[in-house]
């Protein structure tokens, strides 16, 4: 009874992540040409992120509420938080900018965590300085793919392994927030994980429930759907893509 019991908690988790990555699939879509990567000058309302060619992303430097709309009467959406369950400091993708009637300068960001897909509005001087990327990672579940892209070219691609069907790789427009090296002490993740603002139902990540991207001991079940909600990719393919992808890429999960 215990063990069916868990079964199926896994299977209505499941069945949440792929609701969540539908109704993130389902969001309004911001169809204003994007800022710059080389403008300068002061913010406004604006789009800062298409999250295909031109991105942005900032680290947190206050534990800043963040709310639904860019308000300070706007009922919360979360707080930023200053590092990762991994130590390193935390990544936020930064979608767009507004300023209030008072003046102030309101920030959109994407938030890590379940549900996933959320986003919301932080004051801009809770984050410190924009970077640009121009990268972006695409993984397709259904070729069990995936792509990096650069100014919209292919720069690099690789089978990969994602989710078992009860601990599914969740859908949806998630972000790089870490890299990290040796991760676990073992060889399980092999040398080198991505750890991505996705969360997964069931996850062996030290860190707890993160979607990360990362090597394998296993590299004969990929391709494949082998994982607990991570995608792994050979070892040699993330070697090479630690190259070339940068903190704050853009990750597409399909």
């Amino acid at each position: 009874m215990r063990l069916r019991g868990r079964t199926a908690a896994i299977a209505a988790c499941a069945l949440a992540v792929l609701a969540a990555g539908s109704a993130q699939a389902g969001a309004v879509a911001d169809t204003r040409p994007v800022r710059p990567a080389s403008a300068a000058g002061p913010l406004g309302d604006e789009r800062l992120s298409d999250e295909e060619r031109v991105s942005r992303w900032a680290n947190a430097v206050l534990r800043a509420t963040v709310h639904r709309q860019p308000s300070t009467s706007s009922p919360l959406a979360g707080r930023l938080r200053l590092q990762t369950e991994d130590g390193p400091l935390e990544v936020y993708l930064v979608l767009a900018s507004r300023l209030d009637a008072a003046g102030r300068l309101w920030a959109r960001v994407r938030l890590p965590g379940r549900p996933n897909g959320r986003t919301g509005w932080v004051l801009r001087d809770g984050l410190g300085d924009l970077h640009v990327v121009r990268t972006k990672l695409r993984v397709n579940r259904a070729t069990l793919r995936a792509t990096l892209y650069r100014d919209g070219r292919k720069v690099w691609s690789s089978p990969v392994g994602v989710g078992k069907p009860a601990t599914p790789t969740p859908g949806g427009r998630f972000w790089i927030r870490t890299r990290l090296r040796n991760l676990g002490g073992g060889a399980i993740y092999g040398s080198l994980a991505f750890g991505t603002g996705a969360y997964s139902v069931l996850s062996d990540w030290p860190g707890g429930g993160v979607v990360g991207i990362h090597g394998t001991d296993e590299p004969a079940l990929i391709p494949g759907r082998p994982s607990h909600g991570c995608v792994r990719v050979p070892n040699d393919r993330i070697r090479l893509l630690a190259g070339l992808m940068p903190i704050g890429t853009p990750v597409e999960i399909i």
